[in-house]
C-alpha cells in the first residue's frame, strides 16, 4: 500500500498592513458622523497632502505623509467638520513644503486656508533660546486659537500623534523636551476646553519619558492592587446598581482607576504614600437626567454614610471648561472608602470630549454649535482662552509669557460673584485683586480696597466658594509694585507688571530729560539748543525718548551726554556742571533723586529730618495726611511705629542712579569724645580726611573724662557715611560714634 506524502502548501506572505488610514477608510469614518460632507475636497486634500511630502520621512521610517493622515484620523474620533480634517491633512504643508497659505485659500477656500495658517509654528523664527522659541509659539498659537478653537483641537491630536511616536526620536534630550513642554502647555490646554480623553494621554505620554522610573513603579503597584481589589471592584459596581434599580433608577455604573500621572501628581502635591490613597478606584454613575442625577445622590446618600467635606456640585457650578458631574465619596460597601461621579450621558460626553463634544448639525449644517456649548454649562468655556489672549496683550518677555499661561491653565478653581450676582470663576487661592482683573483690567488698575461679603477687608485675604467680592475703586490707577505678591491669576500679574514697566518708563524718561536739563544749565547750556543726533550716534540709542530712559536708569550719565554736546568744553564749566549738589525736598528737584509708589508729576517730596536719608539706605515714604506730598524716611526710622496699622499710607520707594552719583547727602552722627585737648581738632581731621564736609558741632554734657557731641556732616551716601564712622572709631580717643535716628 502506497502512501501519499501531503503536500506542503506554501501561502504567499501578507503585504503589511500601512501604518495609516487609507483614503477611503478616512472618507468613511466622516461620512459615518456627517452624510453630507464634502468628499471630493476630501479627496483633493488627502492626495495633495501626500503629494506634497512626497519622500519625506519622519524617525520612524514611515513616510511623512502618513502623520498628517493618522492625525486627520484621530479627529474623526471626535467628530469633527469637514473643515477641521482638512486642516489636519494639511496642516504641516506651510512649515514642511514651499506651499504657502495663499496657494491653500486657492485650493481649498480662505477657511481652511486661515485654519492652516493658524496651525503653523514658526520654525523659520531665528530665536536663540529654547524657552523664548517655546514662548513665540504659544503667542502665536495663543492668539489662533482665540479665533477658532479648530486650531486647537487639530494641534493637540498633532501633539498626541506626535508623543505617540515619540520613542522613535534618538536623542534623549529631545524627547525630555518635547513632553515637558507636552505636559506644561498642551496637556493644560486640553484640559482648559474639557477634552480629558486627549489631557490624559498626553499626560501618561509625557510621564512615560520624563520620569520612566516612577511610572514603572506605579505602574507594579496598580498591576498589584488589580489583583487583589480588581473582584471587588466589579461587586461594588453591581451594589450600587442595585440599590439605584430599586429605587426605579436604572443607571450604568462602573469603577475607573486613576491613570499612573494623576496617581504621581497627588503623590507629590499631598506628601502621602501609595498606601494612603483612597481614590485610586473611583465609580462613575451614569443616569439619564440632570434630576436623576441628585436623586441617584439621594439613594447612594440614603444607603451609605458620606464623608464630610467631600462633596462638590459641579452641575449647578460647572467648571470653566463646563466640567458638569455631582461628586462625593461615601464609606460604602465592605466599609471601603467610594469616590463617586455621578452625571448623565450627555455630561459624560461633554466631560470626555470638551469642545469637540458639541460639533453636530444645526440648521442644516454640521459644525461647532457655539450657542449648545454654552447652554450645556453655562459660560463659554472658550472664555478661559481669552484671558490668556489678555496675558499676551500685556505684553512682557518670553519667560513671563509661559510663567503666566502656566498659572491660568494650571490652578484649580473657586466661584465667588459681584454684588450684582455674576458668577465669576477664579483659580483656588485668589486675592481680591485676582477678581478685579478677572473682571476688568481698569477695575484692577483702580482697585483701592475690597468689601467681602459687605465687610471691608485686606487685600490680602483669600477667597472662598459663595464670597460676594465688591471692589472699591479710586479715581486714578495706582499699582504698587508689591501687589504682585497679592495675586496668583496670570492675567492679574501680567497687567500689574504691565502698569509698573509703564510707570516705570514715564519715570525714567522724565528723571532722565530733567538731570540732562540741569546738568546743561550747571554749565550755562540749554538741552534745547542742542542737536541730539551726534549723542544719540555715539551710544547706539534710536530717539530722544531712548536717551532720557538711558539717562533716568543710569546707563548713560549727563556728563557724558555734556561731553558729547560740547567736547571743548572749559575745565571750569565741566567741573560746574558735575559738582556734586546737594539733595532738597519740594516737587521737580526731589523727583530726580527719588522713584517709585505709584506717584505722579508733582507730588512734593519731604526728607525727613528725623532720620536723615542718604543715598544707599533703603527708604520708605509715608503720605502726609493733609495731602500735600510724602515724607522720606529710612526703613528703620523709629518714627516708622506711628504708621504701623496705617498700610494705606506707606509707599515703596527707591534711589535714582542720578541721587547715587551726583548728590551729597546732610546727616547725623552722635559721638563721645575724651575730653583732652586737641581731640576735637583731631576728629575733625578725620573726617574731612575721609572726604566729609562738616557744617555744624555741638557739644554738650561735658564731663571731667568725656563730652558728646553731634556733628552735621554732608556725605556722598551710605558707603560714605560708614567709611566716616570706621574712621572714627578706629581713634582711640573716639568712645563711640553713631548715626542720630529719630
Amino acid at each position: 500500500m502506497s502512501s501519499v506524502a501531503p503536500v506542503a502548501v506554501t501561502e504567499a506572505p501578507a503585504k503589511p498592513r500601512p501604518k495609516f488610514l487609507r483614503q477611503y477608510e478616512l472618507i468613511e469614518r466622516v461620512h459615518a458622523y456627517d452624510p453630507t460632507a464634502d468628499e471630493a475636497l476630501l479627496n483633493r486634500a488627502y492626495v495633495y497632502a501626500m503629494r506634497m511630502h512626497g519622500s519625506q520621512t519622519r524617525a520612524s521610517g514611515d513616510p511623512y505623509y502618513a502623520h498628517p493622515i493618522e492625525v486627520a484620523g484621530i479627529l474623526t474620533e471626535y467628530r469633527l467638520d469637514t473643515a477641521t480634517i482638512v486642516t489636519a491633512l494639511l496642516h504641516d504643508v506651510i512649515e514642511d513644503t514651499p506651499v504657502t497659505k495663499e496657494e491653500i485659500a486657492k485650493l481649498f477656500g480662505e477657511e481652511i486656508g486661515e485654519l492652516v495658517e493658524g496651525v503653523t509654528k514658526l520654525s523659520k523664527l531665528e530665536l536663540q533660546a529654547e524657552h523664548m522659541r517655546q514662548a513665540e509659539n504659544l503667542r502665536k498659537f495663543i492668539l489662533a486659537i482665540s479665533k477658532d478653537v479648530r486650531v486647537l483641537l487639530v494641534k493637540l491630536a498633532d501633539r498626541l500623534h506626535n508623543m505617540r511616536t515619540l520613542h522613535f526620536i534618538k536623542n534623549q534630550a529631545k524627547r525630555e523636551r518635547i513632553a515637558r513642554e507636552t505636559r506644561d502647555i498642551y496637556a493644560p490646554l486640553a484640559r482648559n476646553i474639557g477634552c480629558h480623553r486627549i489631557c490624559t494621554e498626553l499626560e501618561e505620554l509625557s510621564f512615560q519619558h520624563t520620569n520612566p522610573v516612577a511610572r514603572d513603579a506605579i505602574i507594579r503597584r496598580l498591576d498589584v492592587l488589580r489583583e487583589e481589589q480588581g473582584g471587588a471592584v466589579t461587586l461594588v459596581s453591581q451594589e450600587i446598581a442595585a440599590r439605584l434599580e430599586s429605587a426605579s433608577l436604572p443607571a450604568r455604573v462602573f469603577g475607573r482607576e486613576k491613570s499612573p500621572y494623576s496617581i504621581w501628581r497627588k503623590l507629590q502635591r499631598k506628601s502621602i504614600g501609595f498606601s494612603q490613597m483612597s481614590d485610586i478606584y473611583a465609580f462613575r454613575v451614569i443616569v439619564d437626567s440632570e434630576e436623576d442625577c441628585y436623586r441617584a445622590l439621594g439613594v447612594v446618600h440614603r444607603a451609605w454614610s458620606s464623608v464630610p467635606d467631600r462633596f462638590k456640585d459641579y452641575i449647578s457650578t460647572p467648571k470653566r471648561n463646563n466640567y458638569r458631574s455631582l461628586h462625593t465619596t461615601v464609606v460604602g460597601p465592605r466599609g471601603m472608602r467610594i469616590e463617586m461621579q455621578i452625571r448623565t450621558e450627555s455630561m459624560d460626553r461633554v466631560n470626555e470630549e470638551g469642545v469637540a463634544a458639541h460639533f453636530r448639525y444645526k440648521d442644516a449644517s454640521y459644525g461647532l454649535d457655539l450657542e449648545g456649548m454654552e447652554a450645556a454649562g453655562g459660560r463659554d468655556p472658550l472664555a478661559n482662552l481669552r484671558q490668556l489672549v489678555q496675558v499676551l496683550e500685556h505684553g512682557g518677555d518670553s519667560e513671563e509669557l509661559v510663567e503666566h499661561a502656566k498659572l491660568e491653565m494650571f490652578l484649580d478653581q473657586v466661584f465667588v460673584f459681584t454684588p450684582k450676582g455674576k458668577l465669576v470663576s477664579l483659580p483656588r487661592g485668589a486675592m481680591p485683586l485676582d477678581f478685579a482683573y478677572a473682571v476688568h483690567t481698569s477695575v484692577g488698575d483702580t482697585c483701592i480696597g475690597v468689601k467681602i461679603n459687605g465687610e471691608l477687608k485686606p487685600l490680602r485675604t483669600p477667597l472662598v466658594n459663595g464670597d460676594v467680592v465688591e471692589v472699591v475703586r479710586g479715581s486714578k490707577p495706582v499699582v504698587p509694585p508689591d501687589w504682585r505678591s497679592l495675586t496668583v491669576t496670570g492675567r492679574a500679574r501680567s497687567a500689574i507688571r504691565r502698569h509698573i514697566r509703564q510707570t516705570e518708563k514715564e519715570e525714567f524718561l522724565r528723571l532722565g530729560r530733567a538731570s540732562l536739563e540741569q546738568v546743561f544749565e550747571r554749565a550755562g547750556k540749554k538741552l534745547k539748543d542742542v542737536s541730539l543726533r551726534p549723542i544719540l550716534e555715539r551710544f547706539v540709542l534710536e530717539t530722544d525718548e531712548a536717551l532720557f530712559d538711558a539717562v533716568g536708569r543710569g546707563r548713560v550719565s549727563p556728563s557724558q551726554v555734556l561731553e558729547t554736546a560740547y567736547p571743548g568744553m572749559k575745565d571750569s564749566e565741566r567741573e560746574a556742571a558735575t559738582a556734586r549738589r546737594k539733595i532738597e525736598g519740594g516737587q521737580e528737584a526731589a523727583r530726580l533723586y527719588v522713584r517709585g509708589g505709584g506717584l505722579t508729576p508733582g507730588v512734593s517730596l519731604h526728607f525727613a529730618h528725623c532720620c536723615s536719608a542718604v543715598p544707599g539706605d533703603r527708604i520708605v515714604g509715608i503720605l502726609r495726611e493733609d495731602g500735600e506730598g510724602l515724607d522720606v524716611h529710612t526703613i528703620d526710622c523709629p518714627r516708622l511705629a506711628e504708621y504701623e496699622d496705617r498700610e494705606e499710607l506707606w509707599r515703596d520707594l527707591n534711589w535714582t542712579p542720578e541721587a547715587e552719583r551726583s548728590t551729597i547727602s546732610l546727616t547725623r552722627l552722635h559721638a563721645t569724645i575724651q575730653n583732652a585737648p586737641g581731640v576735637l581738632g583731631l576728629v575733625c581731621t578725620i573726617i574731612g580726611e575721609a572726604g566729609g564736609n562738616i557744617v555744624n558741632l555741638r557739644m554738650h554734657h561735658r564731663q571731667s573724662d568725656f563730652f558728646d557731641t553731634d556733628i552735621d556732616v554732608e556725605v556722598r551716601d551710605a558707603k560714605h557715611l560708614t567709611n566716616i564712622q570706621a574712621a572714627l572709631r578706629a581713634c582711640p580717643s573716639v568712645e563711640t560714634v553713631d548715626r542720630t535716628r529719630g
